[in-house]
């Protein structure tokens, strides 16, 4: 497995190996992110022009394409510089005009000899009540009209790339391929009457209409499934190698799950007791446990994270939550802490700001074992960190957590369990492109307790009577967020804003009164503000959207959120999550500065309509792609270059079984379906792959 199979040489060799392209045309190609054959191939054109012969143009709808034979009846050279020259030419039926700028006289002549038949391909287009083709896309002598294809592909392009150059390198890549064993299951193909590889590369690139160019065509189904199953491949080969390494199996005795219940005011919902029964299943078991627990707002994660945390300690070791930040850190360990405690389970929290004496103290306790359940920040990676026996390890939001943090945690404690929990719902086709590696709880029920919070839209015209509503509430003893718009990507604008929103709210209830919370305070000012707030000192807190993840203050019931439509709709269910969290009627206002675009209007009516977090990730998902949903830049997610993760979310699932299924028969891919497999983990650059099989 050491290097790359030579069958495969000719499609990473340079672009100037193909018919057409230099040095300088190669460097061009780099803006389209091609730079080998094998990147051409899986660049497929994105439309295509009806380019069939006709008798004739009458009769068409202009402007149109076409293609037709004509005679060339006379010239017209420009009678002064700047004039575009003239050729009268005639097809079967219509006179017309082909119109040349800035040609010269000699070409034409040659091209089009008078009384001689050519074929012109072009946009015609009638100007001043005469049908005109400007500068024609093709002009052929007639015996060689057959070269030209009738449905002619159009691909991307790049400033100094031409299509010509671009169709004629596209076309001497798929020559190239080469013919491989075929890597998907014989009976998948059988089913979905998909073409074999090769064949499905010429099609893909020989569109004959345009329903060759629709995703759904087979030809481009195959190849987008084919670099589904790569990825899928790699996540399933991740997947193995964490279950060879042995676990520590932590089984329950469920002593100190049912102190907690007792002490719990509700009765778990039916998700989170599947949940716990899913966790517990994989803690029990020999291999190591890797999870994501995936709930929307409010549906009750901290629950099933503590009895994740009990079974470890029941089990005789010690558990660890992790949180980005120290004020959810601190917020986790005051959720946590009562009902530890009514277990008779030892809570510590280490955060940065643990510090001499005190932490020396608490590492002490750690090792000694005496710690059962530690709560901190990423401070628990650092190396005098030792715990006497880790054997699970909750991550919570998991996107601010790369896989590298996931590994550093995994290596504190060898055979700890891993579970990540995230609040934002993902759609089940993003979840299988990050997550695939991941056995998945979902929590989609909200526990009883929750008030359902309502939604109003509201004009930025009417902000006074808001204020009124606000001032009536906070004399009832309310209190509420105010979070200013993102007003463009400088943390510094948004600053002006939230200052300006705090300093006029100031104005109006008076000192001490509003809050101010934003990205570029100091930690310990934002952690003050928060607790004031927290605390009920503050009844208004003005912020930007630092607020968005994991705030608890249960007494705050209304949730303002100014220029509403300049947010995301995944953000703006977090922000509105923020409240509704007490027993009080809550209420947020998404205030919009008219006129609303179409899509802005779409995100907010959606959320007027529904809380249900995974209905509006779908439909944030339709809305905007994938890259946009978790942020292309630090999703971890790949980029594929025909598959749609949007669209064919049925097709990456079948990816996911099939790739755990063969890895599951062939750990070390060696059988010939196996070797075929690993043809294509090097053509689609599955680098990391092929180093877990060659050390795997």
């Amino acid at each position: 497995m050491s290097g790359r199979p030579e069958i495969l040489f000719p499609l990473f060799a340079s672009l100037e190996t193909l018919p057409g392209i230099g040095e300088k045309t190669a460097r061009l190609f780099e803006n389209l992110d091609i730079e080998s054959p094998r990147d051409l191939l899986f660049t497929l054109p994105t439309s295509g022009v009806d380019r069939r012969l006709r008798p004739s143009i009458q009769g068409l709808h202009f402007p149109v394409v076409a293609t037709t034979e004509v005679t060339v009846e006379r010239h017209h050279p420009p009678r002064s510089k700047g004039r575009p020259y003239r050729i009268d030419v005639s097809d079967r039926e219509i006179a017309f005009q082909l119109v040349f700028f800035h040609a010269r006289e000699d070409w034409l002549k040659r091209q089009f000899p008078v009384g001689e038949r050519r074929i012109v391909s072009g946009r015609v287009e009638i100007f001043d009540g005469v049908a005109q083709m400007v500068h024609p896309d093709h002009i052929l002598p007639v015996d060689e009209g057959s070269s030209l294809p009738e449905f002619e592909p159009v691909y991307p392009l790049t400033q100094g790339v031409t299509l010509k150059v671009m169709a004629k390198a596209a076309s001497a890549a798929v020559a190239r391929a080469p013919d491989l064993e075929e890597w998907i299951d014989p009976g998948l193909i059988a089913r979905e009457g998909w073409p074999g590889w090769r064949e499905a590369l010429s099609s893909a690139h020989a569109p004959r209409g345009s329903e060759d160019l629709s995703p759904g065509a087979a030809a481009r189904t195959r190849l987008a499934y084919d670099e589904l199953f790569a990825h899928q491949l790699t996540l399933a080969l991740v997947r193995l190698r964490r279950r060879k390494r042995k676990g520590h199996p932590s089984v329950a005795t469920g002593r100190l799950q049912a102190k907690v219940l007792d002490a719990f005011p509700y009765r778990p919902t039916s998700a989170q007791e599947r949940a716990v029964r899913e966790i517990s299943a994989d803690m029990a078991s020999p291999e190591r446990m890797n999870r994501l627990l995936q709930g929307d707002v409010g549906a009750g994660k901290t629950l099933v994270a503590l009895m994740a945390l009990l079974v470890a300690v029941e089990a005789g070791g010690q558990g660890v939550m992790m949180a980005p930040t120290e004020i959810l850190a601190r917020q986790h360990l005051q959720g946590l802490k009562p009902l530890a405690e009514a277990a008779g389970v030892v809570i510590e929290i280490l955060t940065g700001r643990d510090k001499g004496a005190e932490r020396k103290a608490k590492l002490a306790a750690l090792e000694a074992g005496d710690i059962q359940i530690l709560v901190g920040t990423h401070a628990v990676f650092q190396d005098d960190v030792i715990f006497r026996d880790l054997r699970l390890a909750i991550v919570d939001e998991q996107h601010r957590f790369g896989v590298a943090q996931r590994m550093a945690l995994g290596a504190k404690g060898e055979k700890a369990d891993v579970l990540v929990m995230t609040a934002t719902p993902i759609p089940r086709s993003l979840s299988l492109a990050q997550y695939g590696d991941m056995d998945v709880s979902v929590l989609d029920e909200k526990p009883p307790g929750r008030t359902p919070i309502s939604t109003a839209l509201v004009s930025a015209g009417r902000i006074d009577e808001v204020v009124d509503h606000l001032k009536r509430a906070v004399a009832e003893g309310k209190q509420a967020y105010w979070v200013c718009p993102l007003v463009d990507e400088s943390e510094v604008s948004d600053l002006t804003a939230a200052e300006d929103r705090y300093k006029r709210l100031r104005a109006t209830f008076g000192e001490g009164v509003v809050g101010l919370v934003h990205g570029q305070l100091p930690p310990t000012e934002k952690d003050a503000a928060m607790a004031a707030f927290a605390a009920g000192e503050t009844k208004v807190l003005v912020a930007t959207t630092v607020i968005e993840v994991g705030v608890d203050v249960p007494n705050a019931s209304i949730m303002v959120i100014e220029r509403a439509e300049h947010f995301g709709l995944a953000q703006l269910h977090q922000l509105r999550g923020r409240v509704g969290r007490g027993a009080e009627k809550s209420t947020c206002l998404l205030m919009y500065q008219p006129p609303l675009t179409e899509g802005g209007r779409r995100r907010l009516e959606t959320l007027r309509e529904t809380e249900d977090g995974f209905r509006i990730a779908e439909e944030d998902l339709a809305m905007r792609g994938a890259g946009d949903v978790l942020g292309t830049a630090q999703s971890g997610l790949p980029r594929f270059r025909i598959a749609d993760l949007e669209r064919q979310a049925g097709l990456q699932a079948m990816a996911r079984d099939d790739a755990r299924k063969l890895i599951g028969d062939d750990p070390a891919l060696v059988s010939r379906r196996g070797k075929a497999a690993r043809v294509l983990l090097w053509l689609m650059k599955q680098d990391s792959a092929i180093q877990m099989i060659s050390v795997g």
